[in-house]
């Protein structure tokens, strides 16, 4: 007997989020579980990603960041982490034409010069490819730590207040915004979270300061259509008040 096909409610649709980030975890552990070896778990995570970001395009979200790589991802084996870049570079060869077919722009933030040189060549070609698009901007945090990025725009305004262009005076919350990677999208209005643990991971600490957090038990390759529907239910049930009452 067939599972029935996944829907959102009429609330759902009515409430959905402009921008939706997601730290995918639980690659390893799914894969541990089965007595696999760790990148089989990547493997099926990457099934997932190009799932959820099919059904955001297919929704209307317009923001789609998804934490695929962080700096301390680098103190991985390092059989798994170069494992891990050729298969980035597979997946961005065979899913791009997929890509471009359902109108998604490709953008990537983080240290991208420290990923590997068949990487940083294959997501140029794969954002130039996709740079017409205006369906979903497809973000991926990439080589990414949200501590760092804090201290590269701390770095900038600083060399601006230096030469004399800002008046410390002026600093405020939305000249560090301008000064971030993702300057040019707006924040985040939830963060999904898979795998049930409990942090942010160093993930966009800035921009989501008043995201909603959602968090399942899902691990991230069990995490389809279905897990990602109840959770934009989820959100579609808080009430954001920013502060307010």
């Amino acid at each position: 007997m067939s599972s029935p096909t996944p829907h959102l409610s009429a609330e759902g649709r009515a409430s959905l989020p402009r921008h939706v980030a997601v730290i995918m975890d639980g690659n390893g552990r799914w894969a541990k579980q089965r007595g696999l070896p760790r990148v089989e778990g990547h493997r099926q995570g990457a099934e997932s990603a190009r799932t959820i970001i099919r059904t955001a395009g297919e929704l209307g979200i317009k923001y789609l960041t998804l934490y695929a790589f962080s700096l301390e991802n680098w103190n991985r084996p390092k059989d798994e982490v170069d494992a891990l870049m050729k298969y980035l570079v597979h997946y961005l060869k065979t899913e791009t034409p997929e890509l471009n077919k359902n109108n998604v722009k490709l953008e990537v933030i983080g240290h991208i010069y420290r990923l590997p040189e068949a990487v940083q060549e294959q997501l140029k070609k794969s954002v130039t490819t996709l740079s017409r698009n205006n369906g979903l901007t497809l973000i991926m945090a990439l080589s990414y730590g949200g501590r760092t990025e804090i201290v590269d725009a701390v770095r900038a305004i600083a060399e601006k207040v230096q030469r004399g262009s800002l008046d410390p005076a002026d600093i405020n919350d939305q000249v560090v915004s301008q000064h971030l990677y993702t300057r040019a999208w707006p924040d985040p209005d939830v963060l999904i979270r898979t795998s049930g643990e409990m942090r942010v991971s160093n993930f966009l600490l800035w921009q989501i300061s008043y995201a909603e957090l959602v968090i399942t038990p899902t691990l991230w390759p069990d995490f389809r259509k279905p897990q990602f529907y109840a959770a934009l239910e989820e959100y579609a049930c808080r009430h954001r008040r920013f502060g307010g009452v």
